[in-house]
């Protein structure tokens, strides 16, 4: 039986008003909240989004999630079913990190998969304070979707909150796989 590949869309937006099986948070390893994306997420997603992952702190992650990995926590009052956390890289010259950002978003998929999600809402992980360049943000993420995503996860969506992480993601989406 093959797998059919999942459709790949983009938006220009805010994360927070998706209606999905499961969005996912660019969270920094505390999964306490933060800034950007993960600030939003846990300010319009309310306490119930904090609470579990005070919970998971407490038992599976007490040092933090490391980075490149998921976990799922409830969406609270978003209109998904899950929030899947995942920590990126901080972006560094010295260094490939590509392994890790890949990472986050083949982990991001496997969570989902597990909980049964059909539709997966992405933002622009580790481009933001993270610094990660958003043209090779935008190749990484997508085409590690295109080669990672599996049944029953049937859409992916890239939700960029300006036009220039659009427009990363519109080239990298053009581009062969």
């Amino acid at each position: 039986m093959t797998q059919t590949a999942p459709t790949v869309t983009l938006v220009r937006g805010d994360i927070t008003e998706q209606r999905a099986d499961a969005i996912v948070n660019a969270a920094n390893s505390s999964l306490l909240g933060g800034g950007g994306v993960d600030g939003a997420i846990h300010r319009k997603g309310g306490p119930e989004i904090l609470a579990e992952c005070r919970a998971l702190r407490a038992s599976h992650y007490g040092k933090g999630l490391p980075t490149g990995q998921a976990v799922a926590t409830t969406a609270g009052r978003l209109g998904a079913e899950h929030v899947i956390h995942t920590v990126g890289p901080v972006h560094s010259t010295s260094e490939d990190r590509s392994a890790l950002l890949a990472s986050c978003y083949r982990e991001s998929l496997r969570v989902a998969a597990e909980l049964g999600a059909r539709t997966v809402a992405f933002p622009a992980i580790s481009t933001g304070i993270y610094g990660w360049p958003m043209g090779d943000g935008a190749r990484i993420a997508v085409r590690t979707v295109r080669e990672a995503a599996v049944a029953p996860v049937e859409e992916v969506r890239f939700v960029l909150f300006d036009d220039s992480a659009y427009a990363a993601f519109e080239s990298a989406l053009q581009s062969p796989a």
